[in-house]
């Protein structure tokens, strides 16, 4: 079970200005609706090929629409080595500042 964290701690988080990674899952539809600003867009069926562009010192917290392509996600990463958590709740709960 990956790590789990709010939407609301994400909200924070951004706020107060903390340096946090934000990777969104979703696909280029959905992000096209606004996606958290500076998160990095690599769609779920894209992550194992584009892993390059991801830093292994960095922890991510992944993002989709719900949260259950975000916990796949979260698996994927972690098997390869990187640090992720899992934003439970999705978009559809993220109540913070979007960037279209």
């Amino acid at each position: 079970m990956p790590k789990q964290v709010t939407p609301e701690e994400v909200s924070d988080r951004i706020k107060q200005k903390e340096k946090i990674h934000v990777l969104d899952v979703r696909e280029n539809d959905e992000v096209a609706e606004g996606k958290i600003p500076r998160a990095k867009h690599i769609p779920l069926g894209h992550l194992a090929i584009r892993k390059a562009e991801l830093e292994k010192d960095k922890a991510y917290t992944v993002v989709c629409r719900s949260g259950n392509r975000s916990k796949a996600a979260c698996g994927i990463l972690t098997a390869l080595g990187f640090e992720a958590e899992n934003m439970v709740g999705g978009m559809q709960e993220y109540k913070g500042e979007l960037e279209r």
